[in-house]
């Protein structure tokens, strides 16, 4: 049974880290920098993570339309940005603050 769960255990961890990825991203205050990708369903939403940065997550509600939280200090809350962002006509790794302009963008 403990080889079972301990079994169990490990395919779930490696299921994790299988879904984050080494990317580049970039915000309007953060200009371009390494970055982890991780996937957070299947409609597309996702969460950026990297040391000293905010960590993102873009909540996709519907095609082309998200709401973003941000955790701005390491196990911090997350923060509402203000808008609705909508992917970007000109690069569909970035999306866009219809309040602020602010653009988050994952390669």
């Amino acid at each position: 049974m403990k080889v079972l769960m301990a079994a169990g255990l490990m395919a779930l961890l490696l299921a994790a880290e299988a879904s984050a990825k080494d990317a580049l991203c970039e915000t309007t205050d953060d200009l371009a920098y390494p970055c982890t990708f991780e996937v957070l369903d299947d409609a597309g939403s996702f969460e950026i993570s990297a040391k000293g940065k905010p960590t993102y997550q873009v909540w996709v509600d519907a095609p082309g339309l998200a709401t973003v939280g941000a955790v701005f200090e390491p196990g911090g809350r997350s923060v509402a940005l203000p808008g609705v962002y909508h992917r970007s006509e000109d690069d569909g790794a970035c999306w866009v603050s219809d309040a602020t302009g602010t653009q988050i963008c994952a390669w």
